[in-house]
């Protein structure tokens, strides 16, 4: 429909600096307690999030995680430590130091989260000072009946969509099976990888058996694909220093055939892997309601009961 069109055409891969408010953008990364501690985030008043608001007070309270600061080889040594000069908004090594929303604010050598204040300075449980990049492969299918016919939402008359999801084990939260971008590797080889760890455990099968994968999953994300989201992600382990950005990309298979043939089995970071049919009510991890929604608009599926919500300024 025209109204489906000019919501998409509104609210396509644009970045939520354009399309939402900072409201939106920090809920979940204003939360408390910091994930996986007992941290407390200092209080940011709804119109205190924004850097360009003075606040001579702002007192946050500093938190790096101790598997952070073991210096894993994701993560980078303390901003203060000798022979550690990183290169901020540019590519650095294989370490891409660039944002997907343009050039961030570096204060006393430290980067400035884009999107405003979060009550935490340091890097909490994240790697990088600065952006860290994640994929987000979003595996979609139409529901079906056992003849194979599409099924249909019985109030709205779209559609029903379904999409691959994992339930978190750090949160048991549901969530698009993605992950981090290693150094040096493409976004097209890390939605391929995560995939494959997460929602087919691929790092527990067999040579053989990950050839056979491989081939199948070569198939899957080697078709027409669209990009849903880039940019800074909406993320409760968030601070004023280290921030996630993610490309949710959508692998559509429009006959079901491909993802027939990929047995889904959990591994890696998944405690659960199964098809959820998408709607409104869904509840998942950081900003991927979102996400699922783009996909929803893009392909005119069912999303509410409500006609009145399938498009918002």
């Amino acid at each position: 429909s025209n109204l489906s069109a000019s919501c998409w055409s509104r609210l396509h891969p644009v970045n939520m600096f354009n399309s939402y408010n900072v409201k939106f953008q920090h809920s979940k990364a204003l939360t408390s307690p910091y994930p996986g501690s007992h941290i407390e985030r200092s209080q940011v008043p709804e119109d205190k999030v924004g850097w360009l608001t003075e606040w001579k007070d702002y007192n946050p309270v500093e938190y790096t995680a101790k598997s952070v600061l073991a210096g894993p080889n994701w993560a980078d040594p303390q901003i203060n430590d000798e022979g550690f000069s990183p290169k901020f908004n540019e590519r650095d090594g294989e370490v891409e130091r660039k944002s997907l929303n343009g050039l961030y604010v570096v204060e006393n050598g430290r980067p400035r989260n884009p999107a405003g204040r979060t009550g935490l300075t340091g890097r909490g449980l994240l790697g990088r000072w600065g952006p860290n990049h994640a994929a987000d492969p979003v595996v979609t299918r139409w529901k079906r009946d056992r003849s194979g016919n599409k099924v249909a939402h019985p109030v709205s008359g779209k559609n029903i969509l379904q999409f691959v999801a994992i339930k978190r084990r750090d949160c048991g939260e549901w969530a698009i099976p993605g992950g981090m971008v290693d150094p040096g590797e493409k976004i097209t080889a890390t939605l391929k990888r995560e995939f494959g760890e997460e929602a087919l455990n691929s790092l527990q099968k067999s040579p053989e058996e990950k050839a056979k994968l491989e081939k199948q999953l070569q198939k899957l994300f080697s078709q027409e694909h669209f990009v849903v989201y880039r940019g800074y992600v909406d993320d409760p382990r968030n601070t004023d220093n280290a921030w996630m950005e993610t490309e949710a990309v959508n692998y559509h298979d429009e006959t079901g055939e491909t993802m027939d043939n990929l047995p889904l089995e959990a591994g890696d970071d998944a405690g659960v892997v199964k098809w959820v049919d998408i709607n409104e009510k869904l509840e998942l991890y950081a900003s991927h309601s979102y996400f699922i929604k783009l996909v929803t608009e893009k392909w005119g599926a069912h999303w509410s009961e409500d006609p009145g919500s399938e498009c918002h300024e």
